[in-house]
């Protein structure tokens, strides 16, 4: 039995595949923010109380453990050690401001403070000798200072460790028989520039004891046969490399998603994709143009991270955002969320601000009493108060033929849709991307009630919804592969041999192999995919190209297909050589069902609903019933289990042979 786990804002989803019959079966519980865990085990729990039982499940999990200790800063006591003269390179940093314009811009605070940032006598030149021996005598002193200032964890990074990984060893070595968590630079990023790889390595000492004392309760009570986390990149690894690198792992929700997303629509035939995941807290959006789209590039809360990571990009709009009015009577929405606890209005938990979710329940998208398949019902009357309080907050004019609550649920979506449209022509058009030519493919609890108008003023011409679209994320964590990462500078002019850098990246693909084998994964079933970052001599960023005789001219080619020009005269430099591993595991496979002449589908019953042009009466189908081959046009509801899809008038939705509804929109 295989079991994908994905810890949401506001639920918990769980996809159960039986290997043995080839079935599915999706549910959600409500997240334990205080103690995420409690969540899982219940989950776990609910379908086979026996612990025996349970020792054959093989588990792939999705946490926001790790991104939620580094946002709230709740990791662990940290110090960092550095090399003498070095200590504060956190706090310099780079010179760019990400709001230019902003007079009282403030930078995120260093996660180590000044107090808890040491340094130790040695020297490395940038060739990577050394020139000063590391002073071992000095880490006696270090270790009863640490010891004295209750330090849990250590980030070890001196300079140019890249190059020359001793020192830090030699310091590792005598901190872990000390007792604590140590990570050191030249084993979590190897690569130069200090600030980004000092950032880095704290960061993975910051989070990795939360983390570690997070899976060791999972892994001890779920009494499983495998226990896998899901990562950044795209990959699973299992929890032991997670409990000690858990920056590999701070986006592991949200890659799940975009790996789902990406294995259904290439069985559906759609190879262009966006990726829509809105869920109860935020909405992740991501590109593939037939491969998943990566990047070394990313931050989280203000703080570099340059480990690889599927390009997502996030805003805080979910179904819990709420709504409220700022300080200059304008209705905002997010990124504030109800979260799972209370949670929106309508769930009737102590909730009293009102959300997305109340604002599609006042408006008639959402039924009721068929919410998480009529296991949850609504509160109508009590989101309509809270929405009626908020349109007079906000001095709202009532719209004709609506009330006060339903002009002011108007707002928030048309809000939210802004934000969401926004995030979307981030990684589509802001990249030199047509949005015509991709298909939406949406999931996430919310999402499809607000895709189809999305892709509308988008212009892009379908959305793809999945048949458990709200638990797609957890769906992805069982078709991902074991991916492992790995990067080393070299620095080396551009016209250095074929043959030299073969023998340099000799190690990486040797370590990759054997590292990818030890999680379980036959040798014919790893690929390796060498890599190299190159640039013009003089450029402070790089661009990476496949490893190959033809380097040189594969790198002009890309600057020219990324920045529109290319120079062959000016010389060229290879930074770093990458290699990204990857094990390819028994996936599950898609239940597929032949499409046979069918009667047009029935609806269920109709409901009154406010569209932009007023109140109408809208049929509405239960999701089940609909068969592949159907057909219907919009404007229409369809009620999921675990989503309501909302299309417009025109818009004709179809369903394939695996069940996805598959709608062409109107434009």
């Amino acid at each position: 039995m295989r079991v994908g786990i994905d810890i949401g804002g506001t639920f918990t989803d769980f996809v159960l595949f039986d290997e043995s019959t080839g079935e599915y079966s999706t549910f959600k519980i409500l997240s334990t923010p205080q103690a995420p865990e409690e969540a899982v085990l219940e989950g776990l729990r609910s379908f086979d109380n026996d612990s025996a039982s349970l020792s054959h499940l093989y588990i792939v999990h999705g946490s926001t453990v790790a991104t939620n200790a580094l946002l709230e800063r709740k990791g662990a006591v940290t110090a960092l050690i550095t090399t003498e003269g070095m200590r504060d390179v956190l706090e310099i940093g780079r010179q760019n401001r990400p709001n230019i314009y902003d007079l009282f811009s403030r930078r995120p605070s260093p996660l180590v403070p000044a107090n808890l940032r040491f340094e130790v006598a040695e020297r490395v030149d940038h060739h990577g000798r050394p020139i000063r021996p590391l002073d071992l005598h000095s880490l006696d002193t270090l270790i009863d200072q640490l010891r004295a200032d209750q330090i849990e964890s250590v980030a070890v990074s001196l300079l140019f460790s890249f190059l020359y990984k001793e020192h830090e060893q030699q310091i590792g070595e005598r901190l872990r028989q000390a007792g604590f968590s140590v990570s050191l630079s030249s084993e979590v990023l190897p690569e130069f520039r200090e600030y980004e790889r000092t950032s880095t390595t704290v960061v993975n000492a910051y989070v990795s004891p939360v983390m570690d004392r997070y899976l060791e309760r999972l892994e001890r009570e779920s009494h499983a046969a495998d226990f896998r986390v899901m990562q950044s990149n795209g990959g699973s690894i299992r929890a032991s490399q997670a409990r000690r690198e858990a920056v590999r792992c701070v986006l592991s929700g949200p890659a799940g998603g975009v790996v789902g997303a990406r294995t259904v629509a290439q069985a559906a035939g759609f190879d262009k994709l966006l990726t829509f995941d809105m869920g109860g807290t935020s909405t992740d959006v991501s590109l593939c143009v037939g491969d998943i789209q990566v990047t070394t590039e990313s931050d989280i809360g203000g703080l570099p991270i340059r480990i690889p990571v599927i390009d997502i990009h996030t805003v805080g709009s979910g179904g819990g955002s709420i709504g409220y009015v700022d300080a200059g009577g304008a209705l905002r929405v997010g990124p504030e969320s109800a979260g799972a606890d209370p949670g929106p209005v309508c769930y009737g938990r102590g909730g009293s601000r009102p959300t997305v979710t109340d604002a599609n329940l006042i408006l008639g998208r959402l039924a009721a009493d068929q919410f998480l398949g009529g296991q949850m019902d609504l509160d109508v009357t009590a989101a309509e108060a809270a929405l009626d309080e908020l349109a007079q907050q906000a001095s709202l004019v009532v719209k004709p033929g609506l009330s006060l609550a339903q002009t002011a649920a108007l707002g928030i979506i048309e809000v939210v849709n802004a934000h969401m449209e926004r995030a979307l022509r981030v990684i589509s058009i802001q990249r030199g991307h047509d949005p015509r030519d991709f298909t939406l493919v949406s999931f996430g609890g919310a999402g499809s009630l607000h895709a189809v108008e999305l892709a509308r003023n988008l212009r892009i011409p379908r959305v793809l919804i999945p048949p458990a679209a709200a638990t797609l994320s957890a769906f992805g964590m069982l078709a991902a592969d074991v991916i492992k990462d790995y990067v080393q500078t070299v620095m080396r002019p551009g016209d250095v041999s074929h043959s030299e850098l073969e023998t340099l990246i000799a190690p990486l693909i040797e370590q990759g192999q054997s590292d990818v084998q030890a999680e379980g994964v036959p040798p014919e079933n790893i690929a390796v995919e060498p890599l190299l970052d190159m640039r013009y001599r003089g450029q402070s960023y790089e661009l990476t190209v496949p490893f190959s005789p033809n380097f040189v001219d594969a790198f002009h080619t890309a600057h020219a297909q990324i920045y529109g020009h290319s120079d062959p005269n000016v010389a060229v430099e290879i930074v770093n050589l990458r290699l990204r591993a990857t094990g390819t595991l028994s996936r599950p496979t898609l239940p597929k069902v032949e499409i046979k002449t069918v009667e047009p589908p029935e609806a269920f019953e109709k409901r009154s609903v406010v569209l932009k042009a007023g109140s109408d009466e809208l049929p509405f189908f239960l999701g089940q019933h609909l068969q592949p081959g159907h057909w219907l046009s919009g404007p229409a509801v369809v009620m999921q289990p675990d989503t309501t899809v909302f299309i417009g008038s025109k818009d004709t939705l179809r369903v394939d042979t695996y069940r996805n509804l598959i709608i062409e929109v109107a434009q």
